[in-house]
């Protein structure tokens, strides 16, 4: 049976079980002034009905309010079912047509605030983030296979070079062949990395972000010198549950973005943990050119290079960010940028403590 006639049969049937105690009742009020005297009394006085009369006077006219009562119920419960389910065909056309792979139909179910306009409101949520998910991903793909096609077509035109002419293979072609074929290593293993941490396909430990920080800084030192950054690291011992590696890609990848977007030399790196409110923060600070507010929140989308990176000689693959954001999201954290007025940025990261 469908919902609308579950819901007409239960109004019916409740709306019968009502009249029939509404009858009961009248009719036990009624019987508690018709007297029945014995068969052997003589009747005295006017004749008044019996209480075996009155019943079958009452009787008939019962089952014609039962009667009534039955189809009443039917057919108004099969109208009321109908208007209360109505909302429910929009949302089930909604489904449907999402399914079909079109995402920018929403409901906007007019009308007072109930379950059903909560539960479309929902459903447009949902819809609205799952398009832009879509679209996200679209763009994703589209981006890495442009970036990867980069190098590939490098390497092929090299090979073609080497192949034509065996005699101009020397040291520097391999060395320009290993550079990009590392490249292309590089953004593989990135692309990578960014899958794993958004489908959370990982185990879970206890992890000392403070020592994730520290190592992350040890082992950027080398290149922090290179640029002439300082680099500080501070705080207190903080532990959060998640991923160690994913963890330390994220403290490696915020370090390693501060140092080469910092200033040309003589630029410094801030490194801080400590804990408040249930949550552990890390802030990474850095020195830098002043950047504008609206270029804030697209710095976390994939394949966004700055352009102190490219002066500074780091191509990169631009998912350092990236992958920060997607390691948050996956640790049930919080992302922030902020741009310090001096120039530079201030990224902190909140996650959420181990019990």
């Amino acid at each position: 049976m469908s919902v609308r006639l579950k819901l007409t049969l239960s109004y019916a049937g409740f709306l019968m079980v009502a009249g029939a105690l509404l009858l009961a009742v009248v009719w036990v009020f009624l019987l508690r002034y018709v007297p029945q005297p014995p068969a052997w009394s003589p009747r005295v006085g006017p004749h008044s009905p019996t209480r075996y009369e009155l019943l079958h006077a009452f009787a008939p006219r019962a089952a014609v309010v039962a009667g009534f009562l039955l189809v009443f119920g039917l057919v108004g419960g099969w109208i009321l079912a109908g208007r209360m389910l109505a909302p429910l065909s929009r949302i089930t056309e909604a489904a449907r047509t999402a399914a079909t792979g079109s995402l920018a139909h929403r409901i906007r179910l007019p009308g007072r605030a109930d379950e059903f306009r909560e539960l479309a409101d929902a459903f447009d949520t949902m819809l609205g983030r799952l398009e832009a998910h879509v679209d996200e991903q679209r763009r994703f793909a589209a981006n890495a296979s442009h970036e990867l096609r980069t190098p590939l077509a490098i390497t092929q035109a090299m090979l073609e070079v080497a192949r034509e002419h065996p005699a101009r293979v020397d040291g520097d072609l391999i060395g320009r062949l290993h550079v990009v074929n590392a490249r292309a290593i590089g953004l593989t293993e990135a692309l990578l990395l960014l899958s794993r941490a958004d489908r959370r396909s990982f185990g879970r430990e206890r992890v000392d972000l403070s020592l994730a920080a520290e190592e992350a800084v040890e082992t950027l030192l080398p290149l922090a010198g290179a640029h002439g950054v300082a680099v500080e690291v501070a705080g207190d011992v903080v532990h959060v549950t998640g991923s160690p590696s994913l963890l330390l890609q994220l403290t490696m990848n915020l370090v390693q973005n501060a140092i080469v977007h910092n200033a040309p030399a003589g630029g410094f790196v801030r490194v801080v943990t400590r804990a408040g409110a249930g949550r552990a923060v890390l802030t990474v600070e850095n020195g830098g050119e002043v950047l504008a507010p609206e270029v804030i929140p697209t710095l976390t989308e994939p394949f966004r290079r700055g352009a102190e990176r490219t002066r500074a000689g780091h191509a990169g693959a631009g998912l350092g960010l990236a992958i920060v954001a997607a390691v948050v999201r996956a640790h049930d954290g919080t992302l922030t940028l902020v741009p310090r007025a001096a120039g530079g940025l201030r990224v902190v990261v909140r996650l959420p403590t181990a019990g």
